[in-house]
Order: C-alpha cells, then structure tokens, then sequence
C-alpha cells in the first residue's frame, strides 16, 4: 500500500507557497501526494513534479470535466471536441508531473444533471474518449482510475454496479475506478460488498470520511473497507481525501461551506497514523 493525500486540502492549484505542507508530509511519512490539476501549463507541473520527487513523494493526480462547455459526453460535436480537447490536456500535465495515477471524475462536469440517468449514446461517447485515454497511458505508463460520485453531484456514475460495467466496457488494463468511501458511503448499501463487487477494477482507494473531515472521526467503518479491499486483492494508491473551509473550484458542486478539520497539522497527522495502524491491522 502506498499512502497519500489529496491536496485539495490546502488549494485547488498548488504552488510555491505550498512548498513547506509539502516537506511537513513527507517527514510525516506520506508515500505520495494527490496533486489537483485543474488548470495551469505542463511546464508549471513539471516543475512540481520535480520538486515532490527532490522531497522523495511519489506523484499522482486529480483532474475533473471544468463546465458544460467541454463535456466529453456532449452530443454537440463541438463541445465534445473542446471535451476531448480537456481530457488530452489532463494527459500532458500527468506526464509532466510523473503521475502514476490519474483518477477524478473526467467523465463528466460535478453539478451537471440532464434530468435522467446517463443515455446509451453518452455512455458510448464516454467508452470511447476513456479507451483512448488508456491507450496514452499505457503508452506512458500510468494507471487511469476515474471516480464515480454521489447522485447529487453527478448522474453519469455513481454505484460500484455502473462502475463495473462502464469498466468492463472500457476493457483496457491501464482503465479502472476510483473508490471513494465518502461516495460510497451515501450510494452503496455494504461498502465491503461494493468493493468486492468492483474487484481488480479499482485503481485508487479514496478514504474520505462521511463528513469529509478527519478519517476516523466519522461513520464509515474503514477497518471492514480496508479488509475489503486486502481480500480483493488491492495493494495500491490510498489517498486520504479532506476538504477545506471552501475551495472555489469545487465548493459550489462540493457545499463544502465549512471547515472539516481544525489544521493541516492534526489532518496530516492523525489521518497518517490512523490509516497506517488501521491497514495494518485489517
């Protein structure tokens, strides 16, 4: 198991004034980060990249679909391109930044309803783009693990029934999910039966509490989730997942309006020591 941290908990675009968080992990003993890359160059990246490997943190990432003006599902040819267009820049910023994963929900944009479940030809579009994405990062040698989310933050993915099937559609080994426990725990009626059910398909383990705060704090049972995932075989990417007081990219989607830990150093600490000695023990 390699354990990490989502950086979305200090900021949305990470720079040089996070530099000092960025060393406190890696004496903390964090294995690697979860760099959000929501905007900005390759260049910018790849200067992180350099900078997360000089501290020893391995490098993966979290990319989402901006608006519905690049949705790579859209049926208006146009905006599919600008969509296809984001999904290849999502690409070029993970080889820039050496990521070894690539997860998020690029499928379609958070906070997007069309008043019903995702149609057929969506689903087609979105196989399609997804192939394509693996064939690159198997090209590159990462891992693709798209995220499925709750039903009020999308409606194209959201159960470890869709996930599988949209995986198994994919059919690529470089393609799988994102389990995320917070999701997950609002979708699913047994989270051990879920994973069970999503099997060798997951890619990443999100640990995020029922709140989105301190894991360990909250409802979700991370012993049995983690035992879960030791049975299926998974011995990959956990990624601690905690959101701020508000991050402008995302908490109109998120209504995440709060804060849900009282500083990066307890959240850094704590949520360490607690995944560590739990996954251990599972």
């Amino acid at each position: 198991m390699k354990l990490g941290i989502n950086l979305l908990c200090l900021a949305g675009h990470i720079d040089e004034s996070h530099l000092p968080y960025l060393q406190r992990l890696a004496e903390i003993g964090f294995d690697h980060v979860e760099v959000p890359v929501m905007r900005g160059s390759p260049d910018h990246y790849a200067w992180l990249g350099e900078q997360l490997s000089a501290l020893g943190l391995g490098r993966a990432q979290t990319s989402i679909v901006p608006d519905v003006d690049a949705n790579p599902l859209s049926g208006d040819a146009s905006v599919r391109q600008r969509g296809l267009d984001h999904l290849s820049w999502i690409q070029d910023c993970a080889e820039a930044l050496g990521s070894e994963t690539v997860g998020g929900p690029f499928h379609a944009p958070i906070g997007h309803f069309t008043g019903q479940g995702p149609t057929e030809a969506e689903i087609e579009r979105g196989v399609s783009a997804h192939r394509n994405m693996s064939e690159r990062a198997s090209r590159g040698g990462y891992k693709l693990a798209l995220e499925h989310l709750n039903r009020f933050e999308t409606y194209f993915l959201n159960t470890m029934d869709q996930a599988r099937a949209y995986a198994d559609r994919v059919d690529h080994p470089a393609f799988g999910i994102m389990y995320d426990t917070f999701h997950a725990n609002i979708e699913e009626r047994d989270q051990p039966a879920a994973i069970a059910h999503l099997g060798d398909r997951m890619h990443v383990l999100h640990v995020s509490e029922n709140d989105r705060g301190v894991p360990g704090r909250g409802q979700i049972d991370f012993a049995a989730v983690f035992r879960a995932a030791k049975a299926a075989g998974f011995d990959g990417h956990v990624v601690i997942e905690a959101f701020g007081a508000g991050l402008p990219e995302l908490a109109a989607a998120t209504r995440v309006w709060r804060p849900l830990f009282p500083d990066f150093e307890t959240l850094f600490t704590e949520s360490h020591d607690f995944i560590r000695g739990t996954w251990e023990a599972a």
